[in-house]
């Protein structure tokens, strides 16, 4: 599956469990050309208590499990609704706590999905940061990388860290992403690592973000990282309660309320498959 070309494979464990050691195994498959290839891998399982209607699993194409992946969330949602489940809104479990996703729904297909994302944190222990403030809001940070010297960052949690970036020229960055990327996201001061979004601000209820993933890399879209973009972007009074961030996938639509933000979009279910265990046993 995808969601705005961030590439998902699919595994339904709500009847049991198929993948014992799931971080071995998602390294292997996500190896493009040598393996099925993917962002990442989701597995589908039976919630921990009754407050849940499914649980969501996810793990990074280097084998690290993530707290949450927006658009992993609503290739989930789909699968789940179309497949598993007919429920509407779905109470999802995920390692950063519930997530409600609401379904628009058309002949029993799920065109979009609105998910509510949990209220953003801006603390330093909630992200986490190593920082003596309180909050780590347009911070500069020194670089070693001969391309870009300096930033201001600016942290928050949205159950997973990001870690944004304003720039006026985006393309410039993007020549040298996956070492300007790359160096941002394994700074001392994120002890956890962060995913980095470099954003352009084009008017008050306008961004264009270019994302680098914490354990992943380029990947043409982020709906936690559009989330936290616009959340951050809010804050800092570059745009309006109501965003629509354009990543090089397509386009989210985010809303900033007083209990939380609330992402929508839309997934796409590819195609089904058997895999060989060449794929995750080679």
């Amino acid at each position: 599956m995808h969601a705005l070309g961030n590439d998902y494979i699919v595994i339904n464990e709500f009847d049991g469990e198929k993948v014992k050691n799931k971080e071995e195994f998602s390294k292997k498959v996500c190896r493009r050309r040598f393996s099925i290839g993917a962002d990442g891998v989701i597995f589908i399982q039976k919630p921990s208590s009754n407050n849940y209607d499914v649980k969501f699993r996810i793990f990074n194409s280097d084998g690290s499990e993530a707290e949450m992946c927006g658009n992993g969330i609503r290739c989930f949602s789909k699968y789940v609704y179309e497949r598993i489940l007919k429920k509407n809104p779905l109470k999802v479990e995920t390692k950063a706590g519930l997530r409600v996703c609401e379904l628009e729904v058309e002949d029993d297909r799920v065109k979009k999905i609105r998910v509510y994302m949990g209220k953003p944190s801006f603390k330093c222990k909630d992200i986490p940061v190593k920082s003596e403030k309180e909050e780590f809001i347009n911070e500069r940070a020194e670089l070693k990388n001969p391309y870009l010297k300096e930033v201001n960052i600016t942290a928050v949690s949205v159950g997973n860290p990001h870690a944004i970036i304003f720039v006026d020229d985006l393309e410039k960055i993007r020549e040298h992403l996956d070492v300007i990327g790359s160096e941002i996201e394994n700074l001392p001061i994120f002890p956890e690592r962060i995913n980095v979004h470099f954003v352009k601000v084009l008017n008050d209820k306008e961004i264009k973000i270019l994302t680098w993933e914490r354990g992943v890399g380029y990947t043409m879209a982020c709906g936690t990282g559009a989330t936290a973009s616009a959340v951050v972007s809010n804050r800092l009074g570059f745009t309006k309660d109501k965003v629509l961030v354009h990543l090089d996938g397509g386009d989210l639509e985010i809303e900033i309320k007083d209990d939380g933000a609330y992402m929508k979009g839309d997934a796409v279910m590819v195609y089904d498959g058997v895999m060989f265990r060449e794929a995750y046993e080679g």
